[in-house]
Parts: C-alpha cells; sequence; structure tokens
C-alpha cells in the first residue's frame, strides 16, 4: 500500500471540486447496476479526510436499493465523482470514484472485484 498523501478531484465541468487524504492502495470494482453502469471505481475514506472544496450548490442526491448511501451527482455534468455513507462501524465514511482524482494512473491501481449485485 503507498503512504498517504492528498489528492484533488472533481467532477467533468470543474464545478464539484474536493481534496481527499488517503494511502491509495487498491481499488473496489463494483458491479452493482450503478457502479457497473457507470464503470466506477471506489475508495473508502473517512469523512474528515475528505474536503468538498466548491461545488455543494449544484450537487444532487440519489438513493437507491437500500436507500443507505447518498449518490452525489453534479447537476450540471451528471457526474458522481463521489458518495457518502456509514461504514460497519458506525462512522461517516465517503466512497471516492477514484476516476475522478486528477492525475491517477488507473492502469497501475490494482482493482479488487465486489460483487454488488448480489446484495
Amino acid at each position: 500500500m503507498s503512504e498517504a498523501k492528498t489528492y484533488t478531484g472533481g467532477c467533468h465541468c470543474g464545478a464539484v471540486r474536493y481534496d481527499v487524504t488517503m494511502a491509495l492502495g487498491a481499488v473496489i470494482g463494483c458491479n452493482c447496476s450503478m457502479c457497473g453502469r457507470a464503470g466506477t471505481l471506489l475508495a473508502f475514506v473517512p469523512a474528515d479526510q475528505f474536503n468538498l472544496q466548491s461545488g455543494d450548490d449544484v450537487l444532487t442526491d440519489y438513493l437507491f436499493h437500500k436507500q443507505h448511501i447518498h449518490h452525489l451527482f453534479c447537476s450540471k455534468c451528471g457526474i458522481k465523482s463521489f458518495a457518502l455513507g456509514t461504514a460497519p462501524d458506525g462512522s461517516s465514511t465517503v466512497a471516492v470514484n477514484v476516476r475522478c482524482l486528477d492525475d491517477v494512473d488507473i492502469d497501475a491501481l490494482e482493482i479488487r472485484k465486489f460483487d454488488g449485485k448480489s446484495l
């Protein structure tokens, strides 16, 4: 696993921008109905390691299935660059779409498959 560093990221149009501090190791490739269609690759971080810099005013919340995860997407360009939820221990967590991070070589990452279709 790599050392923790701060990454910047956001949506396609730039209205949503954030920074997140994490050690970017293996990422999750989920096959649920949403992630599978969008090609999302996820890394999870405690909420206090995520800082929304701009775009709170353009984010739209989408809940589906068990209504536990707040899938936030930019209402201007439609990109979902992160989601908010709760970790198994009850703490607030952010699921970052690693494909939305600036200057990350996706091909260099280990992708672990997760069977979200079965949930």
